[in-house]
């Protein structure tokens, strides 16, 4: 469902939406693109977008699953800072991070299903938050990162189209 198909008084099923909008459009920027393209490095850091996805990834997990679920990221076998998680291993694939990607998706909405908004969350180490909180805080970077990647996918694209 869109976020444009949803009630306007159900902030709970907005929210939802706008996240799996953020979701799809993050796993989107790598359709049709080959493991070279998807690893390609257009700016000075090591932003990618593979990288991005993979992030992406992290960020969901270090929210909804040590966040909300209490679990340390360390625990949960999680790098420990965020410019750590765009690294990519040798083995990561399009295939393989997007599997990933799901799964934490997967995860995350089985956390929070029976949560209300007002529910406190006290597993992130900068103190409680509100599962509201965390929502917005997965979309802000949701957004940030997909406009990352829509230009880097433009810029791959270009680059193909050139050869």
């Amino acid at each position: 469902m869109s976020s444009f198909d949803v009630p306007l008084d159900d902030e709970r099923a907005q929210l939802d939406a706008f996240v799996e909008d953020g979701r799809s459009a993050i796993e989107a920027t790598l359709d049709g693109l080959t493991e070279e393209q998807a690893r390609r490095r257009l700016v000075p850091s090591a932003t990618t977008l593979l990288g991005l996805l993979k992030h992406v990834t992290w960020m969901q997990r270090v929210w909804f699953e040590e966040c909300v679920g209490g679990t340390p990221r360390q625990e949960l076998g999680l790098v420990g800072t965020p410019d750590e998680s765009f690294r990519l291993a040798a083995d990561d694939t399009v295939a393989s991070v997007t599997a990933a990607h799901r799964e934490a998706c997967a995860t995350a909405r089985k956390l929070v299903a029976d949560l209300p908004l007002d529910a406190v969350a006290t597993g992130h180490r900068t103190g409680p938050r509100t599962l509201r909180w965390v929502y917005l805080q997965v979309l802000r970077e949701l957004t940030q990162h997909c406009g990352h990647a829509d230009i880097l996918r433009e810029q791959v694209l270009a680059d193909r189209d050139r050869a």
